[in-house]
């Protein structure tokens, strides 16, 4: 049965994913405890990773295909398409937590200092957990103009660190938003769920992306686990020159609600995807998995599903001219 790609659904005050779903919930939280406890994977580098480091002059030249990517870590890209610049679900704290003296902590440090951005035409939240949406850097553009795209119920957070309202576009899914003349983006549907800590758990919404310029397309996963979903987006929206999934933060007690590399091999093929660029690992340990892991299984599953795989190093400003391109850099500390 398709899945409806336009407008999501609620219970009460909580949002509800397209499909029924185990947000692995506090139920789940003993054995998943248990399984820390017994974990003996590298989870966390034993080298230190980077640094890594981005020459801001770069940006004064626009890339020559018009699709620029420099992965910032994680989530976290700077996106250059047909003249925009977006930057994705910022987080330059150290730590994805509510507390900078606990949580997960950054493998290395952002490969650009926030003052060293070059202008940007947008910036998208996809939803509000903290590995995707990080106050301090949020409070950095509050003196700055540039407008945020959000999904819905994200606005009360930025407004109450700072952005202004006018600079706030809350979007539900299928809701469609234009930046500038020639540039547009779509929410759609993900698998996943939202909240900031122990209470109002699912009362903002979670959502991906679609960004279309006057010569690329190309499509923001943020957080999902699988689901029939992204074949209707494929159908609706793709092909698309570029899928941006997550491969990192799977587990067996949370199968629903992260894809891993196996199903976000899937989703790029069932999308349409052309290149495919592994987002969501090798940056914070949540999981249990090697940090590594993620990326090695993407890289032998694109060889067995002849997926073409755009893999840069954190920080490296590369252009995309539709040719798969795997930095390797990971190997460099393991």
């Amino acid at each position: 049965m398709p899945i409806n790609l336009k407008g999501s659904r609620k219970e009460g005050a909580k949002y509800i994913n397209p499909i029924p779903t185990d947000e692995a919930g506090f139920d789940k939280m003993p054995s998943i405890l248990w399984e820390y406890i017994k974990n003996k994977a590298e989870t966390v580098p034993k080298k230190q990773l980077g640094p890594f480091t981005t020459n801001p002059e770069i940006f004064n030249t626009p890339p020559e295909s018009g699709l620029r990517i420099t992965w910032i870590g994680h989530s976290s890209i700077l996106i250059e398409i047909d003249g925009k610049r977006i930057l994705t679900d910022p987080v330059w704290s150290q730590r994805a937590s509510f507390s900078q003296s606990f949580g997960p902590k950054r493998f290395f440090d952002a490969p650009i200092a926030l003052d060293s951005l070059p202008p940007l035409d947008a910036i998208i939240v996809s939803h509000d957990h903290y590995d995707h949406f990080d106050k301090a850097t949020i409070e950095h553009f509050a003196n700055l103009s540039v407008p945020f795209y959000c999904s819905l119920g994200v606005g009360f957070y930025l407004e109450k660190w700072g952005i202004a309202k006018n600079r706030i576009t809350e979007m539900d899914w299928g809701d469609t938003a234009k930046v500038g003349d020639d540039l547009t983006i779509t929410t759609t549907p993900t698998r996943h769920f939202s909240g900031r800590g122990i209470t109002h758990r699912n009362e903002t919404l979670w959502s991906a992306f679609v960004i279309k310029g006057n010569k690329h397309n190309i499509f923001f996963g943020a957080d999902s686990g699988w689901f029939e979903g992204f074949t209707d987006i494929g159908e609706a929206y793709g092909p698309f020159d570029l899928t941006m999934l997550e491969i990192g933060a799977y587990g067996a007690n949370w199968p629903d609600i992260h894809m891993g590399p196996d199903h976000a091999s899937n989703a790029h093929i069932a999308l349409k995807g052309g290149l495919m660029m592994p987002i969501h690992w090798g940056t914070f340990n949540l999981a249990l998995h090697a940090w590594y892991e993620p990326i090695e299984r993407l890289i032998q599953l694109a060889k067995e599903k002849q997926i073409r795989l755009f893999a840069p190093e954190p920080g490296q400003p590369t252009q995309i001219n539709d040719l798969p391109f795997i930095s390797g850099w990971w190997r460099r500390y393991r």
